[in-house]
């Protein structure tokens, strides 16, 4: 009944918005989750075609979620002024162009470029959906924001089911230009359809009041990571990251003069675990549970297949769940949910990682709309800013953080057990150190593995397995970070005669 009512009632709270701006929205997230879901599924591809660490290929799987940090917040900052239509068509371009620049790469340098376009698209087209149905169901904006985003495992689970079933033996460059098909769609969708005003604009809230709700604190948070990695990137002196990231930050409190909303900020913090938990995981996940999908003669892309799925029918199901248990309610029983499920993905064997999966997707499900819905419910005076700088910050943070970690922690762990236990093949296929955000690692020559004996490339495989194991164990830490923060929030507002959302008036002319 749910599911027919997101088709009966998409008109929404406010009769300017029709059923087509919905649903491109939709399908417009749909369109970013393709990427996503794409480059899970060939990472493994891309490590042996183009001879990538452990390390690299989290690094190219980060580049496809921190980028999206700096389109989200910076169009945040504008899109009330340039429009959502237009915004819009700047994301179409850069999955257009994402798809290409991969398509025809050379090496790792064109497919991380390739993949910044795309996270960059994807972070412009959140900017756009997440303001736009917060104010077309203003009443109602956690159930609908989960619903909005039942699009993006919706995507994952029409991309997985198009890569494992109709191209599973085809080339990587072949399944890059699926992302092409979701995109025509809603490209052609954009066309003469018309875009709501953002609740805070209709309220006459300022720009500056916009601002001083996100306030100093947040903005030094942000602009601190993402100036790290830029500077990483572009190989900036640690005293020149300084200065332009002071500059920033002293421009916008000169203006602002504001601290930020203590409860915002605590928001924003809360999503580097959850980001790490929820995208940093998925990113690795086909990769991370292959040893064990490879021995059942199985694709490990179904695991994301499934779980996507999963996330997908709940997160249409979600008005009703959030009624019985509230947003933080949810919030911290999924984080529970997470911690058993990760730890349970990480003993599985055989048939039982269906099972395990299905519980960390259960976890997972509601994690990142209702964290956008309570942002949107809580500060509504912060307009596009506040709630798509929670979705900015769970970018950024597992894209410089959350996925390289992953990886990082896999390479580390593969060269002690190599080197602990077979001395001889780890002198034989060990690379040469390289640096990265959590020091300098020492990963695995994949040259020089293939160019081992069976019993030598099976003993190799045989520790790389064992690693991946640890590295899902390891992510357990963050849900159960979750778990106190939003156990916190829930004495706070129940001190304070429990969660309410806040109602902007709007002003009349």
């Amino acid at each position: 009944m749910e599911g027919k009512a997101v088709t009966a009632n998409v008109m929404g709270a406010t009769g300017e918005v029709s059923k087509k701006l919905f649903w491109t929205c939709f399908i417009a997230l749909v369109a970013t989750s393709f990427g996503f879901i794409i480059r899970a599924n060939i990472i493994g591809d891309l490590g042996v075609h183009f001879n990538l660490s452990e390390t690299q290929k989290g690094e190219i799987l980060g580049v496809g979620l921190w980028p999206f940090a700096l389109s989200i917040i910076l169009f945040s900052l504008i899109i009330d002024r340039i429009g959502y239509g237009r915004a819009l068509v700047f994301g179409l371009v850069c999955h257009v162009a994402s798809a290409v620049i991969t398509i025809f790469a050379t090496g790792y340098q064109m497919l991380y470029w390739g993949t910044f376009v795309l996270a960059l698209g994807n972070g412009t087209v959140e900017a756009v959906i997440n303001p736009v149905v917060a104010t077309a169901y203003s009443k109602q904006k956690t159930k609908w924001l989960n619903i909005l985003h039942a699009g993006w495992p919706g995507g994952m689970v029409l991309g997985g089911l198009m890569i494992l079933i109709l191209m599973p033996g085809l080339d990587w460059r072949w399944k890059v230009g699926l992302v092409l098909v979701p995109a025509a769609v809603y490209g052609l969708m954009m066309i003469g359809t018309k875009f709501p005003v953002h609740e805070r604009v209709k309220a006459g809230i300022s720009y500056k009041a916009m601002l001083q709700e996100t306030g100093i604190i947040g903005a030094v948070i942000v602009v601190a990571i993402m100036i790290a990695e830029i500077g990483r990137i572009l190989q900036w002196s640690l005293s020149l990251k300084i200065i332009i990231a002071a500059a920033l930050i002293i421009g916008y409190s000169i203006y602002v003069r504001s601290l930020g909303h203590p409860i915002f900020i605590f928001l924003l913090l809360i999503m580097l675990p959850l980001a790490t938990t929820e995208l940093g995981t998925d990113s690795w996940i086909t990769d991370l549970v292959n040893p064990v999908m490879a021995k059942m003669g199985l694709q490990a892309g179904w695991v994301l297949v499934l779980t996507a799925f999963i996330m997908m029918v709940l997160r249409f199901l979600a008005g009703p769940i959030i009624h019985k248990l509230s947003p933080l309610g949810l919030l911290a029983v999924c984080s529970a949910i997470a911690i058993i499920g990760l730890f349970a993905l990480s003993q599985a064997a055989g048939i039982m990682i269906f099972v395990a999966a299905a519980v960390y997707a259960l976890g997972k499900t509601f994690f990142w709309p209702t964290m956008l819905g309570v942002a949107a419910e809580r500060f509504p005076k912060g307009g596009a800013l506040t709630i798509n700088a929670i979705g900015g910050m769970g970018m950024l943070s597992v894209g410089v953080i959350g996925a390289v970690f992953l990886g990082n922690i896999q390479d580390r762990q593969i060269d002690r057990e190599l080197l602990a236990q077979n001395p001889a093949l780890h002198a034989q296929v060990a690379a040469q150190e390289k640096p990265s955000i959590f020091g300098a690692y020492k990963p695995i020559d994949q040259e020089k593995i293939a160019a081992l004996g069976q019993d030598e490339k099976q003993a190799v495989a045989s520790i790389a397995g064992s690693a991946k194991k640890s590295a899902i164990k390891t992510v357990a830490i963050f849900p159960a970070i979750m778990l106190v923060c939003f156990l916190i929030l829930i004495f706070y507002f129940r001190a304070r005669g429990g969660y309410k959302p806040v109602e902007l008036s709007v002003q009349r002319e």
